[in-house]
């Protein structure tokens, strides 16, 4: 075993080291989460290397989005009858399970700077942006409830493990694609083209094409109402400015997406 000399700091110290405050780590100690080692002679709260490992851990539970109260279950739960291991080597389990949730947070990080800089492509480019390619590696769970609501608890289980099993690579090719689709609804309308035209309706048979490559909705499901799927989904397109954004005109409003949800009505009602 390596011998460590011990040392140990002032709470001003501890507090430059971790980027937060004096006060901060004084409510950790009120609140029993963060306890100095010692208090020196004069009175100065010190900590030695094991409290620095506490508070690196309730700090990384306090990114998780945990209050105080739950982080205190947590550091402080029994071990459940297992053999005492030791202060370090518990520390040691918890810091690797921390360091594994922070490497997959380092994935999603890269998605989504790679997400913002096509975005800012985009912008600069004067193209339509589409809000399903600025939003990879962002928490898109964030839509579970709504996404359960309307179609099904099945429906975002299989849509999740689904996007989660994409490679990175598969994941851009799926925006790019949709975004091209975006751009294409977005020129058509501009045009003037009618919903019923030849060009708007192929527009709409590849945006069916698209749908049917999500599994667990409608559109995918066995005994799926698609035809009901694909008009709810036109309609949605206007009243949801989160989605009428995707397929904005010169014009301005929802005329992008009118556009879109009738050429949808008349394709579903002729094929589906």
């Amino acid at each position: 075993m390596t011998h460590r000399e011990s040392t140990d700091w002032s709470i001003q110290q501890i507090a430059r080291f971790a980027g937060t405050t004096s006060r901060t780590l004084r409510h950790y100690d009120e609140f029993g989460l963060l306890s100095p080692t010692r208090i020196a002679a004069n009175g100065y709260r010190r900590y030695d290397e094991g409290a620095l490992v506490r508070l690196q851990r309730i700090l990384l539970l306090r990114q998780l989005g945990l209050g105080l109260p739950q982080i205190a279950r947590i550091l402080d739960a029994p071990e459940g009858g297992r053999p005492a291991e030791g202060r370090m080597q518990r520390e040691t389990e918890a810091l690797e399970e921390h360091l594994a949730w922070l490497r997959s947070e380092q994935q999603r990080m890269r998605r989504q700077i790679a997400s913002v800089e096509r975005t800012i492509t985009a912008l600069r480019e004067g193209v339509p942006i589409m809000a399903e390619n600025m939003f990879d590696g962002f928490n898109h769970t964030q839509y579970k409830d709504e996404v359960e609501q309307r179609w099904g608890e099945k429906a975002y289980a299989d849509g999740d493990r689904w996007w989660r099993g994409m490679s990175d690579q598969e994941r851009q090719d799926w925006t790019q694609r949709v975004s091209q689709l975006a751009r294409e609804w977005s020129a058509a309308a501009e045009s003037g083209a009618d919903a019923a035209s030849d060009e708007a309706q192929q527009l709409a048979r590849r945006h069916v094409e698209w749908l049917r490559g999500i599994p667990g909705t409608p559109a995918t499901t066995a005994g799926g109402d698609i035809k009901g799927y694909v008009l709810g989904l036109g309609e949605m397109y206007v009243a949801d400015p989160r989605f009428a954004a995707n397929y904005v005109t010169r014009a301005g409003g929802t005329a992008g997406a009118e556009f879109v949800r009738d050429a949808l009505q008349i394709y579903a009602e002729a094929h589906l």
